[in-house]
């Protein structure tokens, strides 16, 4: 929030007026005035003040608190010494001393009249907006403007406006928006471009306050290139980055900036803006379940906020606290009471989504120890919210709805609100065009389907299980990723980062410094994502299928999706147009036998035929099956599979398992995927091969693939690079593509495949407009996925599929060359002779484990999934 200018004299005045415009212009200026000779007091004074000002904007506070006492004490004249006594609360209230700002905001006002007493009202509103005192700082602004338009100073009506703005925004009242549009547009005319930037990135605050993420991402986006050609340090505006982060939320990302920003803000003694940071570290841990890191940081905040008169920064604070002391389980009396105290100061003060985060916790500790009328109570007030706020907050009012009905043993009731919350969170995810936005939204209804999954299976309802595991599994595919495909700035910064990405493999295989490039990757990934999140959103969701749709294009398919249920793994599983519910087991075990499978296929992979090796993966691979498939296997009998699998579960090799060897298998990230892409027509272009560098046995690979695919488009050597595979991709029937690929956990939008002029990224391929029917990666890891809250996908399979792709048909570990070379062969043969995907993969792995006694090829063998459909 920028400070008011006061009326100086001559060079001083003119230096003052050039803090909003250019702060290093306005001290060099300031500086001349104070080496000058002949320089009155009051002249000398208002050169202090723009000193201050200009300092308080590239942050530096403790000289610009130096400079402003040295106004205040040399100033002759009542008027100059208010003025300097009001910008010094401005600067006082930035280092968090927020009691000392408004006693010298106060003392000025008597002092000034006219323009002058506007400016001094609008900086007490700025000193009670940082103490939490909002409904004061409002009317403060309100009176600012007034005197603003009595007097005709527009520049005091901006800047009162962008502020009343921005409080509004932050505490979802209307007229926020209005106020900073009409700061910018004034800021602008006067040509003060510093406060026009800000006032605009203040719409960016509000947009991702209504809940509007890309218009946020974009605001902040262009805004930032403005404060960099105006080379001016804005630390505290990661705050903001991390809020919209965090309402996405974007958890890890969210992590990283809080721990930058606490750093920087640190460094530079910004007392204020630090308490907040460390406030955003600790809301960015707590979503990431760092219960320690969420504590800790929330108490150092709270400490700092209740040392600067922030009482209302303070509750929030403490809110965190308590969230992480529920979710370490803690369930006493004690802390129910300092939930219902921490809600209700969080009301009070103007913070309303904090307060019903904590109400519905506090209600959920209530129910749990026995005070179920209390719970009710609770709940009933939490769901008023439904119908007003941003989809988060409404989904929560909802959510609190299903509670308080299920306590009074309305389970209808409770479920039909728990799909009002979830058709709210579709219709908001519709709005995010990013695959990763998309992807990272659905940790907002975990909550709601957790709990109408739960209703069903207590019902033992295995249709209603089903829908209610659809209602929030992989959504984000449900719609195609809405990224502009001719994007001419994300397609530069992905052929730069591609340039990068090349030079940095060559610097670290001749053993040069890596430093700068790492540096300059680590830029290109970070603009990249925020120019992909830019993006509008898509068309809406689709429906979950129900059991008759599903059973009549499973014909004699047999449809196994897995289900978290609390603590417990169930599978429903449909066959024959009726479905069941089975309970496999503690999900804990099947997560750490999966973990164990992989683990022991890695090791034959890379270990070889050793006894250890094979004895281990044997024994993991039966405990697996036994555990998902014996409760289901007189069900099942030697039908084809369909399996969606859940969390750790994406990443098995079902064709190591006994149930599932020599078995079609095709794997989908929810029923409704598969329903779509199994029903989709399949494209009838050529066939595609490529190759990638490096790659000695891809390019022979190919090379024999055109044996059994003599009509297919080849790209091997300087001809295989990323814009004429991506090319080729549009309307193929199969893609097959040999090279060396590179899975990104971190960000699997970023997995890459190396091609002639550097490595093919994830992101690229949603600028395919027709879809390849089928794509064969025999790259390593070509199959792996992130797996995000509500099972949603990201990686090339995620693209693939959401794209339209029927099937991939990938590996989940690395593999070696020569095995997977035949393994492939025979796999286009029989898809050439007219085989399904899932059944050509399946026969291939079965002719080539019973062919041979090598553990390393067996499991290579294993490795291979289908994904999509088949």
């Amino acid at each position: 929030m920028p400070d008011s200018t006061g009326a100086g004299a001559g060079i001083a005045q003119t230096a003052l007026d050039s803090v909003q415009r250019c702060p290093r212009e306005a001290i060099a200026i300031a500086q001349r005035v104070l080496a000058s000779r002949g320089v009155d007091n009051d002249e000398r004074a208002t050169a202090h003040r723009a000193l201050g000002l200009a300092l308080r904007e590239l942050h530096d506070l403790p000289g610009a608190l130096r400079h402003l006492r040295r106004a205040v004490r040399v100033a002759d004249t009542a008027r100059t010494r208010a003025l300097a006594r009001m910008s010094l609360g401005f600067v006082l209230a930035n280092a968090g001393r927020t009691a000392a700002a408004l006693r010298a905001v106060t003392t000025a006002l008597p002092e000034l009249t006219g323009a002058d007493a506007g400016r001094a009202r609008m900086q007490r509103g700025v000193v009670l907006h940082y103490r939490g005192r909002y409904d004061e700082a409002v009317r403060d602004y309100g009176h600012a403007i007034d005197i603003a338009q009595r007097e005709g100073d527009l520049l005091l009506e901006a800047r009162a406006r962008n502020n009343r703005g921005l409080l509004n925004a932050h505490r979802g009242a209307g007229g926020g928006a209005d106020d900073l549009a009409r700061a910018a547009a004034v800021f602008h005319g006067l040509g003060l471009d510093l406060a026009a930037a800000d006032a605009r990135w203040n719409s960016g605050i509000a947009a991702g306050r209504r809940g509007d993420v890309a218009t946020a991402l974009r605001c902040f986006a262009a805004v930032g290139e403005e404060y960099q050609r105006l080379a001016v340090p804005r630390p505290a505006l990661l705050l903001d980055r991390v809020e919209l982060l965090l309402s996405v939320p974007l958890v890890d990302e969210a992590v990283q900036v809080a721990a930058v920003a606490t750093r920087e803000l640190r460094h530079r003694g910004m007392a204020s803006d630090l308490a907040e940071a460390l406030l955003a570290q600790a809301r960015a841990a707590l979503l990431a379940g760092d219960l320690d890191t969420a504590t800790a940081a929330a108490a150092a905040a709270r400490t700092r906020f209740r040392r600067q008169g922030r009482r209302t920064w303070a509750a929030f604070a403490r809110h965190v606290e308590l969230r992480a002391e529920f979710r370490r389980g803690t369930r006493s009396a004690a802390l129910f009471t300092a939930m219902l105290r921490t809600a209700d100061q969080l009301d009070a003060t103007g913070w309303p989504d904090p307060a019903l985060t904590t109400r519905i916790d506090a209600g959920l500790l209530a129910a749990a120890i026995g005070r179920t009328d209390r719970a009710r109570e609770l709940f009933t007030t939490a769901a008023r919210t439904r119908g007003r706020g941003t989809a988060p907050r409404r989904a929560q009012g909802w959510y609190a709805l299903a509670l308080a009905r299920r306590l009074g043993g309305d389970e209808p009731g409770a479920a039909r609100a728990l799909s009002r919350g979830l058709a709210v969170l579709d219709r908001h995810r519709t709005s995010l065009g990013a695959t990763e936005l998309r992807a990272h939204s659905g940790a907002y209804g975990q909550e709601l389907a957790a709990e109408g999954l739960d209703i069903a299976v207590r019902a033992g309802a295995p249709a209603r299980v089903l829908a209610w595991a659809e209602r929030w599994r992989a959504n984000a595919l449900r719609t195609r990723s809405a990224l502009p495909p001719e994007d001419p700035e994300l397609v530069a910064a992905l052929a730069e980062l591609r340039l990068v990405s090349s030079l940095l493999e060559d610097a670290v295989l001749a053993d040069r410094p890596v430093r700068a490039l790492r540096g300059r990757q680590a830029r290109l990934e970070q603009r990249i994502r925020d120019l992909a999140r830019r993006a509008a959103g898509g068309t809406g969701a689709v429906d979950p299928p129900r059991v008759g749709a599903l059973a009549e294009r499973l014909g004699s398919r047999v449809l196994v999706e897995l289900v978290a249920h609390g603590d417990r793994l169930r599978a429903v599983l449909v066959r024959d147009g009726r479905a069941s519910l089975h309970d496999l087991g503690p999900l804990g075990e099947a997560t750490r036998l999966a973990r164990w499978h992989r683990f022991g296929l890695r090791r034959l992979i890379t270990a070889g035929d050793t006894v250890a090796a094979q004895a281990g993966a044997a024994h993991a691979a039966a405990a697996l099956d036994r555990q998902l498939f014996d409760p289901l296997r007189h069900r099942l009998a030697d039908r084809p599979l369909v399996i969606v699998p859940v969390g750790a579960l994406h990443s098995v090799g079902w064709a190591g398992l006994p149930t599932c060897a020599g078995r079609p298998v095709t794997v989908a990230p929810s029923a409704t995927v598969w329903l779509g892409a199994d029903a989709r027509i399949p494209a009838a272009g050529p066939p595609v091969l490529a190759s990638g560098p490096r790659l000695p046995a891809g390019q022979a690979e190919v090379h024999r693939l055109t044996q059994v695919l003599p009509d297919a488009r080849l790209l091997t050597g300087a001809d295989a690079t990323a814009e004429a595979l991506t090319a080729a991709l549009d309307g193929a029937g199969m893609v097959h593509i040999a090279a060396h690929g590179t899975f990104r956990a971190d960000n699997p939008q970023f997995s890459s495949l190396e091609l002639a002029d550097g490595p093919l990224f994830a992101y690229e391929w949603e600028r395919v407009t027709r879809p390849p029917d089928c794509v064969v990666l025999s790259a390593c890891d070509s199959g792996l996925t992130g797996v995000r809250p509500g099972d949603e996908i990201m990686g090339f399979a995620a693209v693939l599929l959401a794209l339209g792709t029927r099937c991939l048909i990938a590996t989940v570990l690395p593999v070696p060359a020569e095995p997977t070379t035949a393994l492939m062969l025979d796999l286009h043969r029989h898809m050439r002779a007219g085989t399904h995907p899932a059944q050509a993969l399946a026969r291939a792995q079965h002719s080539f484990t019973t062919s041979t006694t090598d553990p390393t090829a067996q499991a290579t063998a294993a490795a291979f999934i289908c994904l999509g459909a088949s």
